[in-house]
């Protein structure tokens, strides 16, 4: 009932929008506008892979780029939430969000997105890998409804510098990663939560430590959230004074931990993407003796989208946009860790041989494990657990940058 409540009150919210099923027509009510994209600005090859599509979308459709830069999603959230909140139903300022997890929850509980269903409408959702990739249409448990367009897919990987850390001595686990920080003091760390990487490991370690990984699928009950968080605590109470600067300072983000790794300050870091290493090593941010590594029992996976506020001003340029980034020629362009690095939300099969092509060719790069190396997935909490745990986080050991 919950569910088709959300789905309701979204459908509510969105109004009239242009309809993907007549897309010559979307197409032609697009050129001319532009579209103000709010995304994570946090990585220059992630930046300059947006300029990309910008050059592309203006050649070929007439519709205007902006991307604006976020260091955290709910920023983008709350802007929306306040426009709402005042009144302003047309002519908003964000016209297509990068979002997942408990930043679509969100949105989708206060009816602040587009019509549902207009996603699975784009002619390139027609390559979707929804056969293999489930996530592509249930995002952190919450029915994606087509309220969202796939983007990429994300798995949580760990990366070592081989000439300093043998690969025998890497940790399996989530207990091993302990014992490896108290053999090695110092030499671990993660981004300070709420950044999505450091809450990322935060989720990874309770998947591991709980005693019933079935309660994460389900909202946080308060009334149990001590109990069933108490083996979390309980080892990063154990792991906090064994990490880089004692636990006293955490890197901001991804990018300041991997600039940790660079300069040789920890051993140890991770990402969600499995081709994230040979990306930085590629673009010189890392040395060429890093690999990857992950935890043979599974780590956590999910799928990044992008989604259009029920008051975008530009929504037919949103629904281009968003389409175009879901094209086998974007898409395989997003894989190549040259350029990004992140893996697609495309099923290969599904794709003519010259845009298999453009796959096939990609190098992935000395440190990317292949498919069959990265291990079981394991699902995303319910977006409840992530708000609950980085509240707790931060009463417990939360520190000023």
């Amino acid at each position: 009932m919950a569910l088709l409540a959300l789905g309701s009150m979204s459908a509510f919210a969105g109004g009239s929008a242009p309809d993907p099923s007549d897309w010559d027509a979307v197409v032609e009510k697009a050129r001319g506008e532009t579209v103000y994209f709010n995304a994570w600005g946090g990585s220059q090859n992630i930046n300059a892979y947006i300029e990309w599509a910008g050059e592309k979308l203006k050649e070929r459709y007439g519709v205007m780029l902006r991307h604006v830069k976020l260091d955290d999603t709910a920023n983008a959230v709350a802007s929306v939430v306040a426009e709402k909140a005042a009144g302003r139903n047309e002519g908003g300022t964000i016209d297509l969000i990068w979002i997942n997890g408990e930043n679509f929850a969100a949105m989708k509980r206060q009816g602040l997105l587009m019509t549902p269903g207009w996603a699975e409408k784009l002619p390139n959702f027609a390559y979707a890998d929804v056969e293999n990739k489930p996530t592509i249409r249930t995002d952190f448990t919450i029915p994606v409804e087509g309220l969202e367009s796939p983007w990429g897919m994300a798995k949580l990987v760990f990366f070592y510098d081989s000439a300093r850390t043998q690969a025998a001595a890497l940790p399996k686990d989530a207990d091993g990663l302990l014992d490896w920080a108290r053999q090695n003091p110092g030499r671990f760390s993660y981004p300070q939560p709420p950044d999505f990487i450091g809450s990322s490991f935060l989720k990874q370690v309770l998947a591991e430590k709980i005693a019933d990984p079935a309660l994460l699928q389900k909202p946080v009950e308060e009334a149990d959230f001590e109990e069933v968080t108490k083996p979390l605590f309980a080892y990063l109470d154990e792991l906090n004074p064994l990490m880089w600067r004692s636990g006293r300072a955490f890197p901001q983000n991804y990018p300041a931990m991997k600039q940790l790794l660079a300069d040789s300050e920890v051993d140890i870091i991770f990402a969600f993407n499995p081709a994230e290493a040979s990306s930085a090593i590629a673009n010189g941010e890392l040395p060429g003796t890093v690999r990857s590594f992950t935890f043979p029992g599974g780590t956590l996976a999910n799928t990044h989208f992008l989604t259009i506020p029920y008051n975008a001003p530009a929504k037919a340029g949103a629904l281009v946009t968003a389409n175009f980034l879901l094209s086998p020629e974007a898409q395989a362009r997003k894989e190549d860790p040259a350029i990004w690095g992140d893996p697609t939300v495309l099923a290969l099969d599904k794709l003519d041989p010259g845009d298999r092509a453009r796959f096939d060719v990609i190098d992935l790069g000395v440190a990317t494990l292949r498919p069959d190396e990265l291990g079981p997935a394991l699902d995303e909490p319910h977006p409840s657990w992530m708000e609950r745990i980085e509240t707790e986080w931060k009463r417990r050991y939360g520190v000023a940058n």
